[in-house]
């Protein structure tokens, strides 16, 4: 549903690329006190190919890969703070697609593991105010597609993996309002025209697959 890249102001991430069969112990512990704000202002006229802009605000972000037998303790918590991302463009006379997304996320995990064996425990607590992504955006004269979105999500964690052995413990906890505000003014668009506001409070996605017949 999200596709989460985020610039965040507290990332950490673990990447382990060893043959299968090793062993490898992840323990992440993220904590944000502080007001994440991104902003961005995009005024664009008379461009002859695409037009991609976003603001992008978060508090704790994980993103783990190995190809070892895994285990991941991850614990991560916001406090009574904002997150706030804001997207303010005028777009005019493009010739190619306008892609504007504004994306505001508390707490997010991702982890991808291809090993024989896994576990996950993954702890996740939004206590912002309130994660919050703004979209306003006037667009006109454009001969492709455009799409303008907003998101905003307290928690999200995403697991895959082929193990034909694992177990995944997941918590979140969300006590911040989530707000997603997307006010679009368009003209003359040449393609498909796309709008969106998504706010969601707690989301996971758990994939586990073999690839073994």
């Amino acid at each position: 549903m999200l596709t989460l890249t985020l610039s965040s102001a507290y990332a950490d991430g673990s990447n382990n690329t060893q043959n299968s069969g090793g062993q490898s112990t992840i323990l992440n512990g993220q904590v944000n006190f502080n007001t994440q704000q991104a902003t961005l202002t995009i005024n664009a006229n008379e461009v002859q190919g695409n037009v991609s802009g976003g603001a992008v605000a978060g508090g704790n972000a994980l993103d783990v890969t190995t190809m070892n037998n895994t285990d991941v303790q991850s614990e991560q918590y916001v406090s009574s703070v904002n997150i706030e991302a804001d997207t303010n463009a005028n777009i005019s006379n493009v010739a190619g697609t306008t892609d504007l997304q504004s994306q505001a996320v508390c707490n997010s995990a991702s982890i991808s593991m291809d090993p024989t064996s896994t576990n996950v425990n993954s702890n996740q607590e939004c206590n912002a105010t309130d994660p919050a992504a703004i979209m306003h955006a006037n667009v006109s004269n454009t001969l492709n597609d455009v799409s303008i979105a907003s998101s905003a999500v307290g928690n999200t964690m995403e697991e895959d993996t082929n193990a034909p052995y694992g177990t995944v413990t997941n918590n979140q906890i969300n006590h911040s309002a989530v707000n997603a505000v997307t006010t679009a003014n368009t003209l003359n668009v040449g393609g498909n025209l796309t709008a969106s506001a998504s706010a969601i409070g707690n989301t996971a996605q758990i994939v586990h697959y073999s690839t073994t017949p």
